[in-house]
Formats: structure tokens, C-alpha cells, sequence
């Protein structure tokens, strides 16, 4: 059986083991995946967050699925294609930011979900909209800021279903 990775991607403000991430991981673990959560800490640069992911994912053998909140969306989706993930789970992605319409990444054709808060005043819900409609991507847009935390229970129910369908996908 193949290998299978689930690489977290944390937010700009935030660390690789948040409270998000830690409790995906577990949902992940429990379906059999390893877990994996890179560390931007100190990494300003979206471009050059989406080179420490490409670095950093470049000796995992298997199939991929890529995790990511806030800035940490936007690197996952940007490595998606050269990394040939498997699925994509964003939570409240910075897609379409003013000053970065320049780096518009291309994102893997897999099957990606959102999860994004009506009261997110950092990353406009529209934009999770938009990028669901064009790539055809599961959305949940759900009563909740742009941190989510009161809504870990819904992200991992979301999450716990999107692992599967990848099962179920391929």
C-alpha cells in the first residue's frame, strides 16, 4: 500500500502544532495517514513559504494531501501542481489578496473543501467563493471569524469526511 502524507500548513501568525492542526492530525492519524506540519515561523514571504513546502516534501514517497489555513491556504494551493497532491483542505485560504494578484497559483485538479467564516474580516468570504466556483471545490462557509476556533468540531466532521472521499476518489 502506498504511502500517504497529510502536510499541514500553518497561517502567518500562527505555529505548526495550533490547535486546529494538532486536532486534524489526530482525525488524520486515525484514518491511517502520516502527519506532517512544516514550520514558516519567522518566513514572511509567500513565495518563499511555498519554496520551504516544496523543500520540504520533496523526499515523501506517496500521495499527498495538503492542509492549509489562512497564508498557509495560499502555499498549498501554490505547491499543489508541482507537489501532485492528492486533495486540498483550506481553511479560510488567502486567495486573491490585494498586492499578491500577481501570484494567482494554479492549483492541482484533486478534490479540495473550504471551510471559511461569514465573519472573517482578515480574507473576505467572497474570495473562498470565487476560488470554489472556478476550481468546482466543496465549501463550508460557517458562523465564525477568520481564526475558526469555534468551529474546530465542524472542521474535523469536514475534515473526517474529505479523507475518505479521497479514499473513495481514488
Amino acid at each position: 500500500m502506498t504511502e500517504r502524507y497529510v502536510v499541514f500548513s500553518h497561517g502567518k501568525d500562527s505555529e505548526p502544532w495550533g490547535s486546529k492542526i494538532a486536532a486534524m492530525a489526530e482525525i488524520a492519524r486515525e484514518e491511517g495517514f502520516h502527519v506532517e506540519s512544516v514550520d514558516y515561523r519567522g518566513i514572511e514571504d509567500p513565495q518563499s513559504r511555498v519554496t520551504r513546502l516544496l523543500a520540504f516534501c520533496k523526499d515523501l514517497r506517496g500521495s499527498l494531501v495538503l492542509v492549509g489555513s489562512s497564508m498557509g491556504g495560499y502555499v498549498s494551493v501554490a505547491g499543489s501542481s508541482l507537489l501532485q497532491a492528492r486533495g486540498m483542505f483550506l481553511l479560510a485560504p488567502a486567495l486573491y489578496m490585494p498586492g499578491y494578484e500577481k501570484f494567482s497559483p494554479r492549483p492541482a485538479h484533486c478534490p479540495t473543501t473550504i471551510v471559511h467564516g461569514w465573519r472573517d474580516e482578515v480574507i473576505p468570504v467572497d474570495n473562498s467563493i470565487r476560488f470554489a466556483k472556478e476550481q468546482k471545490a466543496t465549501l463550508h462557509v460557517v458562523d465564525s471569524d477568520h481564526q475558526l476556533l469555534d468551529q474546530i468540531r465542524a472542521i474535523n466532521h469536514f475534515f473526517a469526511y474529505f479523507l475518505f472521499q479521497i479514499d473513495e476518489f481514488h
